[in-house]
C-alpha cells in the first residue's frame, strides 16, 4: 500500500502499464467520468489499450456525453477478466465499482486515485489526496509527475470534475482557482461546460422538483440541535427524467437555513425499497465545523466527504430515517 500524496507510485503504476482498464463509480459523476477520460486520452495517445466503464446506470449521463474521449467507454459486459492495470477513480471503496468490483481480481495491479478521506485503500497502490478538492485535481497532478502534457481535451474533462465537484466554485481548495486558470488557458469554453454539466435540464425536471420537494420535511432537534431537512424521491417520480435531475435535488435541498444536516433519499427505478441516500452539511455560522455526514454515512455502510457524503439501503421510509436520526444523534 502506497502512502498517501505518493505521486510518484501512479506514475510507476502508469508508466509500465501494457493494457488498463479505468473503473468510475456507480451512478457517475463529472468527477469519476472526467478523470477517467482524462486518463484515457494520455494513455492512448503513449499508445497504451485502454477501456472506460462503469457498472450502472447502463447509459451515460446526457450532461457528461459531450465530454472528449467518450470512445473509450465500453458497457460493464465489454469490460476484460483480466488486464495488466485497473485503475479505479473517485471511488471511496470497492463497493462505489458495483458489479465490477470483481474485475480488482483479475488485475495484475490495482490502482485507487481518490480524494475522499473515507477511501478505504482498496488497491494494490493507493494515491489518496483528502485535501483535493476533485479527483481531477489529483489527476492534473498525477499528470504532471508523469511528464504528460494537459491539451485541450484532456482539459475539458478536467475542468468538468473541477467545476462540479467544488459547486461551480463554491467551495474551493486552495490551488483550485489556480488549476482551473490553468485548463481554462488551454482554450477550453468554461462556461459552456458548466452550462452543459449543471444548468440544464429538460422541462420534466420542474414538475418533478415540485413533486419532490413539496414533501420535504424538517426536524430541528436532529444531530443535537442541528437540525435535518429531507426529501423522497420515489419511483414514480423520476419516471422520464434523467438521473443527474435526479442528482441535483440536493443542491436545493441544503440551502435550507433552519438545517445543518440535508438528506435526499432516492429510490432505485428497478428494485422498490432500495435506495442510494445523499448526505450534505456546512460549517457552523461561527465558523466552527459543521456535522461530519462521512462520518454518519461510513456508520451506515457508505462514505464521503466531512460536507458531502453517502450510502445505499434498503427499508421503508420510515425504516431509513429511523436510522439515519439514529447515527446523527449518536455523533
Amino acid at each position: 500500500m502506497s502512502e498517501p500524496f505518493d505521486l510518484t507510485a501512479a506514475v510507476s503504476v502508469l508508466d509500465t502499464a501494457r493494457s488498463v482498464t479505468v473503473l468510475c463509480h456507480v451512478q457517475p459523476d463529472a468527477d469519476t467520468i472526467g478523470s477517467g477520460l482524462a486518463l484515457a486520452q494520455v494513455l492512448h495517445r503513449r499508445g497504451v489499450p485502454v477501456r472506460v466503464s462503469f457498472a450502472e446506470p447502463s447509459e451515460l449521463p446526457a450532461s457528461m456525453r459531450s465530454l472528449p474521449g467518450t470512445q473509450f467507454l465500453v458497457p460493464p459486459g465489454e469490460v476484460p477478466r483480466e488486464v495488466d492495470v485497473l485503475v479505479a477513480v473517485d471511488c471511496g471503496s470497492a463497493g462505489r465499482l458495483g458489479s465490477l468490483r470483481d474485475r480488482l481480481d483479475g488485475a495484475r495491479v490495482s490502482l485507487v486515485l481518490d480524494h475522499h478521506r473515507s477511501n478505504t485503500r482498496f488497491g494494490d497502490v493507493n494515491v489518496i489526496d483528502e485535501a483535493a478538492e476533485s479527483t481531477a485535481g489529483l489527476i492534473a497532478r498525477v499528470l504532471d509527475a508523469w511528464g504528460e502534457p494537459i491539451d485541450r481535451a484532456v482539459a475539458h474533462c478536467l475542468y468538468a470534475g473541477l467545476v462540479t465537484d467544488t459547486g461551480s466554485f463554491k467551495w474551493p481548495r486552495p490551488g483550485s482557482h489556480a488549476l482551473a486558470e490553468r485548463l481554462i488557458a488551454t482554450g477550453i469554453d468554461p462556461a459552456s461546460i458548466t452550462r452543459t454539466l449543471m444548468d440544464t435540464h429538460p422541462f420534466g425536471w420542474l414538475p418533478m422538483l415540485s413533486r419532490v420537494l413539496a414533501s420535504a420535511q424538517l426536524d430541528r432537534e436532529a444531530a443535537d440541535g442541528a437540525g435535518l431537512v429531507y426529501v423522497f424521491v420515489r419511483r414514480e417520480d423520476t419516471a422520464g427524467v434523467r438521473s443527474e435531475e435526479v442528482e441535483s435535488i440536493i443542491d436545493l435541498v441544503r440551502t435550507t437555513s433552519e438545517a445543518q444536516v440535508a438528506a435526499v433519499f432516492k429510490e432505485s427505478r428497478s428494485e422498490p425499497e432500495q435506495w442510494t441516500v445523499s448526505l450534505r452539511s456546512h460549517d457552523c455560522a461561527d465558523g466552527t465545523p459543521g456535522v461530519d455526514v462521512a462520518k454518519v454515512a461510513t456508520a451506515l455502510g457508505g462514505g464521503g466527504h466531512r460536507y458531502a457524503a453517502g450510502y445505499s439501503t434498503g427499508g421503508t421510509p420510515e425504516d431509513l430515517i429511523a436510522g439515519l436520526l439514529r447515527e446523527l444523534n449518536a455523533y
